[in-house]
């Protein structure tokens, strides 16, 4: 089995591969229906779940192999309390009862009022669930997938290249480097096919 048969194609040519992958894959397909359904404001099925799908898709593995939650962004600055973001996470826990993961939903609204104190570090007030995907600590993790008019859009920052090449790149847009090595040695150990690009 080729798994790089897609590393260096056209950014458009991958984009195709990319959704007709994570939409033919049960447990992202039944996430992103559900998603559609809960209707958050400007909702994201983001980063490892759909990465991981592509890898387990060109490694022959099954679905669902390694990968740890489905993370939910959607972004709604109407109210930074946690109170309003913990009755949105209380609903879609109803909501995603019976898929196979736990699905992790954050607004990313409030991101820059938790950040420092869990990272130590300060973080941009995200004006967008986009903007924070370009934000992850590897390049290759910045994907996000979500409907819209019926049709699957895709968030791609930094392109589909690094994630079809099966290489970690890290995204020094913040001083991530210990998330980047941490997941960079968790994927590898999953699919020894990757190459992981030092910080």
């Amino acid at each position: 089995m080729d798994h790089l048969r897609y590393s260096g194609l056209p950014f458009e040519e991958q984009r195709a591969a990319f959704l007709a992958i994570v939409s033919a894959d049960p447990l992202i397909r039944d996430a992103l229906a559900r998603a559609r359904s809960l209707d958050l404001p400007d909702w994201l099925v983001v980063s490892g779940a759909l990465y991981n799908s592509v890898w387990n898709h060109l490694t022959g593995k099954p679905s669902g192999y390694g990968i740890r939650d489905v993370d939910l962004f959607y972004f709604d600055d109407s109210d930074l309390s946690y109170e309003a973001e913990d009755v949105v996470i209380r609903r879609a826990a109803a909501h995603f009862e019976g898929l196979p993961l736990p699905v992790e939903v954050r607004n990313q609204a409030r991101v820059h009022l938790w950040y420092p104190q869990k990272f130590g570090q300060p973080c941009p007030r995200y004006t967008s669930s986009s903007e924070s995907v370009s934000h992850f600590a590897s390049k290759t993790h910045a994907v996000g997938v979500r409907y819209e008019d019926g049709q699957l859009g895709l968030v791609a920052p930094f392109g589909l290249d690094d994630v079809f090449s099966f290489r970690i790149v890290p995204n020094r847009v913040m001083d991530n480097q210990r998330t980047h090595e941490v997941k960079g040695a968790r994927a590898r150990e999953n699919w020894p096919e990757i190459t992981v690009v030092a910080w």
